[in-house]
């Protein structure tokens, strides 16, 4: 047995190891904060998400606004476009769309057109950014001979 100093101690706590063995607390706490950090940014990225889980259930264009909003927050760490993203996905906004293309398949019904070409016609203005051009309206019949417009009566002197 060799002699130790005299300030030394005959007790060495646990988690003080020998040289050349494993540290298992230092393992321990290396694994506890990688599972932690994952934890932390899973429920942070979930909660970064509420916005467009909200908007989900809205028309299209709200729901591609939300999540844009809500994408420039997580980039740039400015909490008020995540505000405004979560703002924008509880206000529901009225369908306009659904009425007008009603009303423009009614139109085509009048002018006896079909109403699939006006969607095959509006596709192909969306993959073309040059404007496509309607077909020259039918030539109308001459109009009626004008009628003589009848004389006043400063005219004819009355």
């Amino acid at each position: 047995m060799e002699d130790y100093h005299s300030a030394l101690t005959d007790h060495v706590p646990g988690f003080i190891t020998g040289p050349g063995q494993t540290d298992y607390l230092s393992v321990g706490v290396i694994i506890f904060l990688i599972v932690m950090i994952l934890v932390v940014g899973n429920l942070y990225f979930q909660l970064h998400a509420v916005p467009e889980r909200i908007a989900h259930h809205t028309n299209k264009v709200q729901m591609e606004i939300v999540a844009v909003l809500a994408l420039i927050s997580l980039f740039t760490h400015n909490h008020l476009y995540w505000i405004l993203g979560l703002l924008l996905a509880l206000i529901r906004f009225p369908d306009f769309t659904t009425p007008l293309y009603s009303i423009a398949r009614s139109l085509a019904r009048l002018a006896r057109r079909d109403p699939d070409e006006l969607e095959d016609e509006a596709s192909v203005a969306a993959d073309h950014p040059e404007p496509v051009r309607a077909p020259a309206p039918a030539p109308v019949a001459e109009a009626p001979p004008a009628r003589v417009p009848a004389k006043t009566l400063h005219e004819e002197g009355i």
